[in-house]
């Protein structure tokens, strides 16, 4: 897990050793054990390593394979590496080191642009071959990857402030702005906020050569299909499947691995079936915050019970409410786009704690998403009318005439995102309405929602988050079960199913909870301060994105107006200001 950039040139002037160590300068926190550059003649690759498999210098990054004539810089990893390695032995491929980052590059050489389609795990690499720079992004889009591309350059990193920071156009895309304001935080790929950095759309691959010429290619769609397998079927396949994603992502490292604990079904079957398994030093970590009125800002109820019978070696971390403002800009300057759920600071802080300890963590999400765990789709199977009607009801964070109203007039360019969730299912081979809306989330809207949180989070302190629920064998096999079957009994039936008898069943029949922090949530006293200054400040009203009479409205109501999804509509606004504050501003 590590920090990519580099970029080609197509006007022949050389890549700038100094525009390389700027952009590294900002992807430095993702790989604090070391770092390189390789420059070409109109190309050059920057690597900043986390160092997880082969931790011996062999695994330098920027790689480059002077025999074959391929340089790479890659960040993620690769579970089946040691058996590709194999495989590539027995074609007659020599190896230098025990990475799977050489594995990369022995595949590129043999199968090409195929080369991904052997490769199972979470990825962002880039190869340059002498003539093509050839990108690649993982088939759930779980590692990021963004680039600037103009008439001159293509460049590329795993975060928009290192595209910003050497001279990417940063104005505001009306597109993505209506969408981040509709969708909590979700700009779907390829587009950002800015608009001059774009990132790889998941499951796809672009190659660019030295003339600017760029073919993108998609080599990966989930379909939601029945396999005519009996329910008891389907949950044994789904038990087995998640052994196999839990295992892969233990094997593959040469570190230890925890679990990040919330104390909710996902992470704690994770810690049942590494003993399952028969792990016995598991490690766990746990965070929570303050109370608000009957809000809990905890799950410790539950996840001491998860450490009591499993017997883990765990940490538990309690946050005041004094402690989230002084750490929030930290936070913030760390997302790559701005990210409204309330959990990013928690994870924020959490991780830094975490990774004094270990550099790798397994997460739950996706859990909720593939086997239908939030309490929106019952009601969004349940409502009447279009597709997009039912969606939105319960999902969509403010009405398209409630958008009109809270931006200014240079920003009502259409409702991108009705016309965005329309194409989306509309897509082949999506059956039923609510094989649609699980597709939907789980391939699209969860890239960009607590995966690219997790992510952000974790990488700020060099710690490598896994997520088993979103193997890509597990899903594809989730998207072919009936969604009756998943939202029996609550939602998650089967993952209920496989937890009766491992975990206790308060653990499995308690409510569904959320990564608390009701402080993000009920914005009261210094938190409504905070985000009033940064609202009213000169720098917002200059930007001239938001009709200031209706933030007005919204801060003196803050909690009038609530998300269907309850969150904080007045959080929203905030915090994309000051994403913008933070991180274009300067």
């Amino acid at each position: 897990m590590c920090g990519i950039c580099g970029q080609l040139r197509f006007d022949k002037q050389v890549v700038k050793s100094q525009d390389l160590e700027t952009m590294m300068q900002k992807i430095a926190r993702r790989g604090p054990d070391d770092s390189g550059i390789w420059l070409g003649k109109n190309v050059g690759l920057g690597h900043r390593r986390l160092s997880i498999i082969d931790l011996s210098n062999h695994a330098h990054q920027p790689m480059v394979d002077d025999t074959l004539s391929l340089s790479l810089v890659f960040n993620g990893t690769i579970y089946n590496y040691k058996s590709l390695r194999q495989d590539l032995i027995k074609q007659g491929y020599r190896f230098f080191s025990t990475s799977d980052t050489e594995v990369i590059l022995k595949a590129y050489h043999l199968w090409g642009e195929d080369c991904v389609l052997h490769l199972d795990g979470m990825f962002a690499f880039c190869i340059w071959d002498g003539k093509k720079l050839f990108v690649a992004r993982d088939r759930m889009g779980i590692k990021p990857l963004y680039f600037n591309l103009t008439n001159q350059t293509f460049s590329f990193a795993s975060n928009t402030q290192a595209l910003s920071v050497i001279g990417a156009d940063t104005s505001i895309n009306s597109i993505a702005l209506q969408q981040q304001l509709s969708l909590h935080g979700v700009v779907p790929a390829p587009n950002t906020i800015l608009n001059g950095v774009n990132k790889v759309k998941p499951a796809t691959t672009l190659s660019i050569d030295s003339k600017g010429k760029i073919v993108e290619k998609q080599y990966w769609q989930p379909k939601a299909q029945r396999t005519g397998l009996t329910d008891e079927e389907y949950l044994e396949k789904t038990h087995e499947l998640l052994i196999k994603a839990v295992d892969k992502r233990m094997l593959a490292a040469d570190v230890p691995i925890g679990v990040l604990l919330s104390g909710g079904l996902d992470s704690s079957l994770l810690v049942g079936l590494l003993h399952e398994a028969g792990h016995s030093d598991i490690r766990t970590f746990s965070i929570g915050f303050e109370d608000i009125d009957d809000e809990s800002g905890s799950e410790f109820e539950y996840s001491d019970q998860i450490v009591k019978k499993f017997n883990t070696k765990h940490e538990k971390y309690i946050v005041s409410n004094s402690q989230v403002l002084p750490r929030l800009e930290e936070a913030v300057a760390n997302m790559a786009e701005p990210m409204v759920g309330q959990d990013a600071v928690a994870f924020y802080l959490l991780s830094e704690q975490v990774s004094k300890h270990i550099k790798v963590v397994l997460s739950g999400q996706g859990a909720d998403e593939a086997f239908a765990g939030y309490f929106w789709y019952a009601r969004m199977q349940s409502e009447s009318g279009s597709e997009f009607e039912r969606f939105a009801k319960h999902y969509v964070d403010r009405p398209y005439e409630e958008y009109l109203q809270t931006v200014n007039a240079s920003y009502h360019t259409g409702n991108h995102t009705q016309d965005w969730l329309n194409k989306e299912f509309s897509k082949d081979n999506t059956g039923e309405f609510m094989d649609k809306i699980f597709r939907t989330d789980i391939t699209r809207l969860i890239v960009d929602d607590p995966v690219k949180r997790v992510d952000n989070m974790t990488m700020a302190w060099g710690l490598e988050a896994r997520v088993p629920f979103m193997d890509t064998h597990l899903i594809e096999h989730a998207l072919s079960i009936p969604p009756s079957l998943k939202m029996r009994d609550g939602g998650k039936y089967p993952l209920k199913h496989i937890s009766r008898g491992l975990l206790p069943d308060s653990v499995i029949d308690r409510k569904k909870g959320y990564f608390p922090m009701p402080a993000l949530k009920y914005v009261r006293g210094e938190f409504l301060e905070f985000m009033t200054d940064i609202l009213n400040s000169t720098q917002c009203i200059n930007r001239g994105l938001y009709n200031q009479n209706f933030v007005q409205k919204v801060i003196s109501q803050p909690e009038q107006y609530m998300t269907a999804l309850n969150g904080s509509r007045l959080w929203h606004l905030a915090l994309l200001e000051y994403w913008l504050q933070v991180n274009i501003d300067g």
